[in-house]
């Protein structure tokens, strides 16, 4: 006798496996141009994963950016096991190197109150990079949401509870090739 997979707990696919693939290229191609000459005069970009959900995102993009790289993670939370944000934002696990003079890049799964991502913007910020920005997966359109600029955005969607590609509900559906939302009745 087999239990369910994970598709049974499936509603739709949002993004495919190859709309994700085509995306991460372009924003790849962007930051190689945006970044080339920068890279040129010998400054060096830092590409920093929000763990756990970005780490997929991560490892696709930085093998599309075609310039030299450096990966640093930290680990924050702020959600638990829930599906809205608690609004307490806690640093986990902090950067391993110091991203003074660097051109910092926050590799993140999903804006989705922001303020994880504001929290983290600030406290970055304070550590003296030459630049920061923000690259996302994905970007849900909210009314409540934290002003946050995000120039690298892989896709918008609604207030849907979504998954896969890294994204997930209590530590579940990480390894789902497309981005799909989530069946109500699993958080319900």
């Amino acid at each position: 006798m087999h239990g369910p997979t994970v598709h049974d707990d499936i509603q739709r696919v949002l993004f495919s496996e190859e709309q994700i693939a085509q995306r991460v290229l372009e924003l790849g191609r962007q930051i190689t141009a945006d970044y080339a000459d920068a890279v040129a005069r010998g400054e060096e970009i830092e590409l920093v994963c929000l763990l756990r959900g970005s780490s997929i995102f991560m490892a696709d993009l930085a093998r599309a950016i075609k310039l030299p790289v450096r990966m640093d993670f930290m680990c924050v939370s702020s959600y638990g096991n829930g599906v809205h944000s608690s609004g307490m934002v806690r640093i986990q696990k902090d950067l391993a190197d110091d991203v003074a003079g660097r051109h910092v890049i926050i590799v993140e799964d999903v804006i989705d109150s922001g303020l994880t991502l504001k929290f983290i913007s600030k406290n970055l910020e304070s550590r003296g990079p030459r630049s920061l920005e923000i690259a996302a997966l994905v970007r849900k359109d909210l009314r409540d949401q934290a002003d946050i600029s995000c120039k690298y955005q892989g896709f918008a969607c609604g207030d849907d509870f979504i998954v896969g590609y890294g994204l997930d509900f209590a530590e579940r559906y990480r390894n789902l090739s497309e981005v799909c939302i989530l069946d109500p009745k699993v958080y319900a």
